[in-house]
């Protein structure tokens, strides 16, 4: 993501994701178009997302949405981070579940909960655009029943016969998010998309947030977090990204301008969060 400009970012890219799905409407046809049925009403808890202001007090770029049924979604972009994934998607499961629970509800009002991670990457290595995952008996294959799933889709999927088109032509559209791939495929959702993230990239104001979340990272980097190949810088600044979230989401987002000021503190948050 570093060095694009807002305007020729993909929906790949963390940031446009999370901004995109701020919009209900965006977050529902993507979700519509990952469980191939229409849902109820969909509506985005901002409260958990992203998005901060000038002086940093809130950062997240991963998207929490419930529908009009209580069940509820948590989705994020992710381009590199295979090893962790299983656990941050435990990590994400427990902190909606909490936020579900509100004192003097028993468990049994636990609605179904759904995990999703888009990857630009296979994160099982079995070809599939798509993995689905439950808690099942080993000894006689039947599901636990607690509704928490978790959803892996992979945008280098090669299994086109087993997965609907529709679900192909958005994984792709993830990767090329510009006029150019819409006008190959004929689904009218992946066109309706489009033009949503075509109108959000016009944004003044999506565009100098993008530029503030920027200057925040190249802030890192002047202080010596880039050093080596670019995978090396790449691992680095998706790590200050992972660590900026979990300060937010830990009540530490006023914290966070120190990051770059001071490298004790920094290296005591990194070991803090086990990064």
């Amino acid at each position: 993501m570093a060095g694009k400009k807002f305007k020729d970012l993909n929906l790949k890219d963390a940031f446009l994701f999370a901004a995109a799905l701020q919009d209900a409407e965006t977050c529902q046809m993507i979700l519509e178009i990952i469980f191939g049925k229409k849902l109820p009403k969909v509506n985005v808890h901002v409260e958990h997302g992203v998005f901060f202001s000038s002086d940093f007090r809130s950062i997240r770029l991963d998207v929490y949405a419930s529908d009009a049924t209580e069940i509820t979604y948590n989705l994020e972009m992710e381009n590199w981070d295979k090893e962790s994934l299983p656990k941050r998607s435990r990590y994400h499961q427990s902190e909606m579940d909490v936020t579900c629970l509100e004192p003097g509800r028993d468990y049994t009002d636990f609605k179904p909960s759904y995990v999703i991670f888009i990857c630009t990457f296979d994160p099982f290595e079995q070809g599939l655009y798509r993995y689905r995952f439950e808690n099942r008996c080993l000894e006689r294959d039947f599901g636990l029943g607690d509704e928490a799933y978790k959803i892996f889709l992979n945008t280098r999927g090669n299994n086109d016969e087993e997965v609907p088109k529709l679900l192909v032509d958005f994984l792709h559209y993830v990767e090329k998010s510009n006029d150019e791939y819409v006008e190959t495929v004929s689904e009218a959702k992946i066109g309706q998309l489009h033009e949503k993230i075509r109108k959000l990239k016009e944004s003044r104001e999506w565009e100098a947030r993008y530029m503030t979340f920027e200057r925040l990272l190249q802030r890192t980097e002047e202080k010596g977090w880039q050093e080596g190949l670019q995978e090396g810088r790449q691992v680095e600044r998706q790590k200050m990204l992972k660590l900026m979230e979990y300060m937010v989401a830990a009540g530490e987002a006023e914290k966070l301008p120190e990051l770059t000021k001071d490298e004790t503190f920094l290296e005591e948050m990194l070991k803090k969060y086990n990064l």
